[in-house]
């Protein structure tokens, strides 16, 4: 089979003007592919174009919910990728409409339009039995994916961190305001990885330099407990902030209370502030890559990825949470 050359390959990534999704198109531009992004709003997208060449990245007007502004974004691409995901539902866009349903929307484009390369982007914690809807709707999109094209690349990565992102960045503003943190999960296990990492996995399953059928678990090289990464940023931020680890129970009336006033206040609470009863049970079960995953080398390290870790990336982007900023004298050491 001849294969072509990145530059004489469309690549369209559905949720491209996203947080990982903008590493996505900045990988793939860097390696010559042309890249639509699907989105939703392209007239806010207009950020990916200087990622490429001029011309190289366009954004493209696609809503998951609707199959035929997916069809028309799938429609002569060589390879395909689905990002979007929600992690708190709002009106229409809900898990099952989004992640399930939106996930086979994507793959019955591929199927329809002779699509072979699907990249799906799913989560760990994925699976049908999960107490937490998000994490049920995951595996759905992943079966949805399995079902419509023939071996499917599934990426499950752990939370992951940029200087964009909703995890460090949340804790840091959450220390910030806060003297008492009231902490859900605190001995729950994570294994945070770069979303550069997730992004150059991507971009090489795109390549076709991943073995497609198989679902791989994308973790960093340390697993750490909710404690241990939220005194991290107390330490990098220089900010002093008693944990207070809250039981389960309460923690799931603590979601139902920030629902409804999240509900009163037409969703103007700060997201830093907001908690749900399906992310307290996304904290009940440890986010870290399994030993069979390890063993059969469906890592990033299988992958020929050394993942980047937490120290080498974090402190460049919370310094901004300090009292004193990038100036802080504490950061450099005095």
């Amino acid at each position: 089979m001849t294969v072509l050359p990145p530059a004489s390959q469309l690549v369209t990534v559905f949720g491209g003007s996203g947080f990982l999704g903008r590493h996505v198109v900045r990988a793939l531009a860097r390696r010559g592919y042309r890249v639509r992004a699907a989105v939703r709003r392209p007239d806010l997208a207009g950020f990916l174009q200087p990622l490429g060449i001029v011309g190289q990245v366009t954004a493209v007007q696609a809503n998951l919910r609707y199959p035929d502004s997916v069809a028309a974004a799938v429609q002569g691409a060589d390879a395909v990728v689905n990002l979007v995901g929600i992690m708190q539902e709002q009106g229409r866009q809900n898990f099952s409409s989004v992640q399930a349903q939106g996930a086979r929307a994507v793959a019955q484009a591929c199927a329809q339009a002779g699509v072979e390369r699907l990249v799906h982007v799913s989560a760990l914690g994925a699976a049908a039995d999960s107490k937490s809807l998000y994490a049920r709707s995951k595996a759905e999109g992943e079966a949805a994916a399995q079902a419509s094209v023939r071996q499917p690349v599934v990426l499950r990565p752990s939370v992951m961190f940029g200087p964009e992102d909703t995890f460090f960045n949340r804790f840091a503003a959450l220390v910030r305001m806060l003297p008492v943190l009231p902490l859900a999960g605190a001995q729950t296990k994570f294994q945070p990885v770069f979303v550069g990492d997730v992004a150059e996995a991507i971009a090489r399953a795109v390549d076709g330099k991943v073995e497609g059928g198989k679902v791989y678990e994308l973790g960093g090289p340390e697993v750490k407990t909710l404690r241990e990464l939220v005194d991290y940023v107390c330490e990098v931020t220089g900010r002093k902030c008693l944990l207070a680890p809250v039981p389960f129970g309460l923690a799931r009336l603590q979601g139902r209370v920030l629902e409804i006033v999240d509900a009163l206040t037409l969703g103007l609470l700060p997201d830093e502030l907001v908690l749900t009863r399906d992310q307290v049970a996304l904290l009940e079960s440890d986010n870290v890559v399994s030993a069979a995953a390890e063993a059969e080398g469906r890592t990033l390290r299988g992958l020929g990825i050394a993942p980047v870790s937490a120290e080498a990336e974090v402190p460049g982007y919370l310094w901004r949470f300090r009292k004193s900023g990038q100036f802080d004298t504490a950061r450099a050491g005095g």
